[in-house]
């Protein structure tokens, strides 16, 4: 075998290999849903000074305008979004110029085994996007909640404290090096056995109204809104 006939069979390999590993990462976000959802996001019209929350189904859940009294704060949570969905719809979220930005995002990345660092840098890439697109915009990125395996319905989700604990230390970590405002909802939301205290879920996932109640705390008590 000569050594470009060598060359070729090892760059095949090379290709083959990683090919393989990208296939073992599910970062598919699409569905019917996402897919409405943007639609809609897209025909609404933009208003000076939006505030935005913006993640997945956690964020998707809560009725922020009424829950802090401000009809400048809009809703781009997404069920089921992932750190690629926010990534692909990013563009709607900063055509408005937001005065500010909310996100929380990546448990969902989580449940589908994609790799820690692969989320810190979708995240790195999505305070990029914004600064880029809208450079006034204030950005302050929430820390992944806790869950409780004591409850079934969402199994997969379940179990995955060391990878959410370090997905949070990693933002923590960009948000200093980016002067960004890290909101640590983590600790808050933990019962005496370190998960989500059930004062605030009825699935060990989602957080009911107390919850909601104590995350609007945290952000005005911090003077975040």
């Amino acid at each position: 075998m000569s050594l470009k006939q060598l060359y070729i069979v090892l760059l095949f390999c090379f290709v083959f290999e990683n090919t393989q590993a990208q296939q073992k990462i599910d970062s598919s976000f699409l569905s019917s849903y996402y897919m409405h959802k943007v639609s809609q996001f897209r025909l609404l019209p933009n208003a000076e000074n939006e505030i935005v929350f913006l993640g997945d189904s956690i964020t998707d859940i809560a009725e922020w305008s009424e829950l802090f009294g401000n009809q400048r704060i809009k809703n781009r949570g997404i069920s089921t979004d992932n750190t690629f969905g926010v990534i692909a719809r990013l563009e709607e979220v900063v055509a408005s110029h937001p005065n500010k930005i909310f996100l929380m995002i990546g448990i969902n990345d989580i449940a589908k085994k994609i790799p820690d660092s692969i989320i810190v840098n979708n995240i790195q890439r999505i305070v990029i996007i914004v600064r880029q697109k809208s450079p006034k915009t204030k950005i302050f990125i929430q820390s992944i909640l806790p869950t409780n395996n004591e409850f079934l319905e969402f199994s997969g989700y379940q179990n995955k404290d060391e990878h959410i604990q370090y997905v949070n230390e990693q933002i923590n970590k960009l948000c200093k090096k980016e002067h960004l405002y890290f909101v640590n909802l983590y600790p808050i939301f933990l019962d005496e056995h370190n998960k989500l205290s059930k004062q605030f879920t009825s699935d060990g996932l989602h957080l009911n109204g107390d919850g909601y109640m104590l995350w609007k705390k945290v952000l005005i008590e911090n003077k975040l809104l």
